[in-house]
């Protein structure tokens, strides 16, 4: 990736530690243009309650179908961070021998940069990890730049890549159906429940930071 600032940078570029380390492959989920806000595209990777339905037999099934309870919280870096995130994938990465329960932390570093920490099927000590960094394009354009840092047990690089592009392949045309495309941040826009609590503090964390680039502002 080619990071750039067209201003002085007040701070470095997100660091991804899990990238220095010798035991994972290092890989680009190659770049994929989603008509739709980039905060939408941040947004989506967040929400687990589309899995059985969006990504069926994959990373999720039914009947498991419920989000079950998690922990949200803004932390001293200023970061959204969910905890706690566990939910039943039959295929939670493409070395997986069946279906498990899998923790996920999720982890809002900036408006347009988000990574995700997953169980590895293969070491249950240790976490896969994705960051997906959205480039927006306009306000109701963006593409998708997801790196992914996975331990290399059982598995290769272009699988790791296949992978991800056929995950994507299945949000894209549900993003980019979504109205309107660009992020509603008012509280009343859009109806959340219990499984949102990510999203929520999301689009609250937009407001204090006055993010309003790809959004459609709260009413004053």
């Amino acid at each position: 990736f080619v990071f750039a600032c067209l201003g002085e940078p007040e701070r470095d570029i997100v660091p991804v530690p899990e990238a220095e380390e010798t035991d994972r492959y290092l890989v680009t989920g190659g770049s994929i243009a989603i008509n739709a806000s980039g905060l939408r595209a941040v947004e989506n990777f967040l929400d687990m309650g589309h899995f059985p339905f969006v990504h069926t037999d994959l990373l999720g099934a039914e009947p498991h179908t419920e989000v079950l309870p998690y922990n949200v919280a803004i932390t001293e870096e200023g970061e959204v961070l969910a905890t706690e995130c566990r939910f039943y994938q039959p295929v939670a990465s493409p070395n997986a021998s069946g279906g498990m329960m899998v923790d996920h932390i999720y982890k809002v570093i900036r408006p347009y940069t988000v990574a995700l920490y997953k169980s590895n099927p293969v070491r249950p000590d240790r976490l896969d990890v994705i960051v997906l960094f959205v480039q927006p394009v306009d306000e109701e354009n963006c593409v998708a730049h997801p790196f992914l840092a996975y331990l290399k047990d059982e598995i290769d690089e272009a699988t790791i890549r296949w992978f991800m592009q056929l995950i994507f392949a299945q949000d894209k045309p549900i993003l980019e159906n979504q109205m309107p495309k660009r992020l509603p941040l008012d509280p009343g826009a859009e109806t959340p429940i219990r499984a949102d609590a990510s999203s929520i503090y999301y689009r609250r964390w937009l407001r204090q930071r006055a993010i309003t680039y790809g959004a459609i502002p709260a009413r004053a």
